[in-house]
This record gives C-alpha cells, sequence and structure tokens, in this order.
C-alpha cells in the first residue's frame, strides 16, 4: 500500500501539538510595537502613505489645472466661433443690402427706361 502510514493516532496529536507550540513561540518571540524596529518600520510606513497622499494630492492639482487650461481653451474657441458667425451674419446683412440697392437701382433706370419710351410717344 501506498498510501499506508505507520504513525498511529496519539503520534499525530503530539506532531500537531509541538506544531501549536512552535508557533505560539515564534509569536512569542516577534517584536512587539513598543520595539525599536517595529516603531522604525511603522515610521517608515507612515512615511510611504505621506508621500503616496502627496503624489495622489499633486496629481489631482495637475489634473484640475489641465481641466481649467481645456475650458478656457473651449471658451475662447467658442468665442472665435461667436466672432466668426456674427462676422458672417454682418456679410450676409451687408450682401443683402447691397443686393437690395443693385436692385433698386435696376428698377429706377428700368422706370426711366419706361418713362422716356412713354414720353416718346
Amino acid at each position: 500500500m501506498a498510501g499506508y502510514n505507520p504513525n498511529n493516532f496519539n503520534d499525530r496529536a503530539t506532531a500537531a501539538a509541538k506544531a501549536k507550540q512552535a508557533m505560539i513561540e515564534r509569536f512569542r518571540a516577534a517584536p512587539g510595537p513598543d520595539d525599536p524596529a517595529m516603531q522604525a518600520l511603522a515610521a517608515e510606513r507612515r512615511a510611504i502613505a505621506e508621500a503616496r497622499e502627496l503624489r495622489a494630492a499633486e496629481r489631482r492639482a495637475a489634473k484640475e489645472a489641465e481641466e481649467a487650461r481645456k475650458r478656457e481653451e473651449h471658451a475662447l474657441l467658442a468665442a472665435e466661433q461667436a466672432r466668426k458667425e456674427a462676422e458672417a451674419r454682418a456679410a450676409k446683412a451687408e450682401e443683402a443690402i447691397r443686393q437690395r440697392a443693385l436692385l433698386a437701382e435696376q428698377k429706377a433706370a428700368r422706370d426711366a427706361r419706361y418713362a422716356a419710351r412713354k414720353a416718346r410717344k
């Protein structure tokens, strides 16, 4: 039998108790929170956390600055587009005025020719 284990229950229970006792001893041997090494490790972790928070704040500030720049750029583009549209409307209105003036001149010339023709008769 390949899975045969000659150990009996007592052997297994003793091995488990020894393992448990070894874990307890390891726990007791671990340095406590007032140990200088643990305090140094905690201070290092705090410094890392503070640096992480500082970098996150810098990223947020950079992101907000970029968003503000984009909003300003968008506002400038919108103002430029509005100016161009106003110029186009003004040019279109000016063209319409010129067209009406031309039509009025043509009508006046036509009326003058008609009146001259009537006068000749």
